[in-house]
């Protein structure tokens, strides 16, 4: 779980991110980052799966528990992901069947592409 400072939780929050169009993508996974921040603030980060990826809620909620505590992993050994206000990553069907060191490879290769 990650930290509650870190959490991206409001509906204007998303929407917000994703008006930036800031992407990248990499194995089924979307990272959406968001402006560049000013103060020194931490990031806030959310983790979308769609219904239109799996109908099962079972599925789509393994998604997000591998995508969070990859990205807690990762908060837990940097901190250079604070020169965004927010970060989305977005799970889709083709990351559904991967393993955890699949997923945290890919996410890895995504936030490396973002700094």
């Amino acid at each position: 779980m990650l930290k509650k400072e870190n959490r991206l939780k409001n509906k204007y929050a998303f929407t917000a991110t994703y008006k930036v169009k800031n992407f990248h993508h990499k194995g089924g996974i979307t990272l959406n980052a968001g402006k560049l921040s000013t103060d020194n603030s931490p990031v806030k980060i959310g983790f979308v799966v769609s219904k239109k990826t799996h109908k099962r809620a079972v599925k789509r909620n393994r998604l997000k528990r591998l995508m969070r505590e990859s990205v807690r992993l990762y908060l837990k050994e940097h901190n250079d992901l604070d020169k965004y206000i927010s970060l989305i990553f977005t799970g889709h069907t083709s990351a559904l069947g991967k393993s955890f060191d699949e997923i945290d490879k890919n996410i890895k290769s995504l936030i490396k592409e973002i700094l």
